[in-house]
């Protein structure tokens, strides 16, 4: 059966991830120097103003408004003429934790820093183990950033999306039936603009996806002059989806930019993942989505669901008891697993936070350990 699936992705100076650049570089910055610290920071930016606000509790003597400005200019938004830039008026609006928060999370035991509910999600569908849509979505949107900051693509600026929508046949990908990319730019000659980006952008990343049939639109309105914070008014966690899985994976509602891994909505989210993507690779199953809950000031998760589409090759109730004895879901064993106090965070706040080389959330170190417990049933009780 012929279905489709889209995803979308953003760049770096999109506002809302502008916004969440720099909530992480706060959070990586208090880090580096108190790997104890507290932090949920949240962003807004607009024209020529940026408002940073939050609870922090830190030994860290950090200045947020410079961490701010050097994170600004790094994404691109250097020219005052653009509304937005490294110059821009900053409001810093920042508190110590809740003291009826850090209590359940001081405690002997740590609990969690919030309730809620998180999901992890992985396929073989891809090398990443990522759904294709977002991937290709990522890979497009870091591509325009590669072809602006090279030069390679003259006059586009830092905003920027873009949209892949792909064909499959029951499980398996076939084509890319669609493909949106729209760039900020300064007032160019449109029609070469769009012949920039097919040749640079679209084809070096979609490749063998793209058939005769593909649908492609480049700035599908004609005119992208105005962009950034100055024309769409940018806030920490407003893109969850383009953060996770581009929708085929769920979300649990909870943003990542900005919190500290004592917050569940991150850490556990991030365990999730690194389960899912452990079933998988050990072959236990095609796909795999695991959901964690948790309740404020509680050290034990209330409740993990696993699911797997049918794909899975053990029986359900044995794969859930070979994750529950194989993964320490207490959000302090979390923290330690996977090494969620070191300043890691910036490298998070575009193009996803999963599917990346080299985050601990993507290890498949269990995989071995787990298609072993699988194959002896007599070693699955936990």
């Amino acid at each position: 059966m012929k279905r489709y699936f889209s995803s979308e992705s953003v760049t770096e100076g999109h506002p809302d991830k502008v916004c969440d650049a720099i909530s992480d570089a706060i959070l990586d910055a208090c880090l580096e120097k108190d790997p104890n610290s507290r932090v949920a920071v949240e962003t807004l930016a607009t024209k020529d103003f940026c408002c940073i606000a939050g609870e922090v509790t830190t030994k860290a003597d950090v200045d947020f408004k410079e961490v701010a400005r050097r994170k600004i200019r790094d994404i691109g938004y250097t020219d005052p003429d653009l509304g937005f830039s490294d110059k821009s008026e900053i409001l810093v609006l920042i508190h110590l934790q809740s003291p009826d928060i850090s209590q359940g999370v001081d405690a002997k035991e740590q609990g969690a820093g919030d309730q809620g509910l998180m999901f992890g999600y992985a396929t073989n569908e891809t090398e990443q183990m990522m759904p294709l849509p977002i991937v290709l979505a990522h890979s497009l949107t870091a591509k325009l950033a590669e072809a602006r900051k090279s030069g390679s693509i003259l006059g586009i600026l830092p905003d920027g999306k873009s949209q892949v929508t792909i064909a499959y046949e029951g499980r398996i990908p076939r084509r890319a039936e669609a493909v949106v990319v729209s760039v900020h730019h300064k007032d160019c000659d449109i029609a070469k603009l769009r012949g920039e980006i097919l040749e640079k952008v679209i084809r070096p990343v979609m490749g063998a996806w793209l058939d005769q049939r593909t649908k492609i639109f480049i700035n599908q309105t004609g005119r992208f002059v105005l962009g950034g914070p100055a024309a769409d008014t940018g806030v920490t966690g407003r893109k969850i989806i383009v953060d996770s899985y581009g929708g085929r994976g769920r979300h649990g509602g909870g943003a990542f930019s900005g919190k500290d891994p004592s917050k569940v909505d991150r850490s556990a989210a991030y365990m999730a993942r690194y389960i899912a993507k452990n079933v998988v690779a050990a072959g236990l199953a095609e796909e795999c989505e695991i959901q964690i809950a948790y309740c404020i000031g509680y050290p034990h998760p209330i409740s993990v669901h696993v699911g797997c589409f049918g794909t899975n090759k053990v029986q359900q109730k044995a794969l859930e008891a070979l994750i529950l004895k194989n993964f320490d879901l207490r959000p302090s064993a979390i923290i330690r697993e996977l090494g969620l106090r070191n300043p890691i965070y910036s490298k998070t706040a575009a193009y996803g936070h999963f599917g990346k080389e080299g985050m601990p959330w993507e290890m498949t170190d269990k995989a071995n350990i787990l298609r072993g417990q699988a194959s002896n049933p007599t070693s699955n009780t936990a």
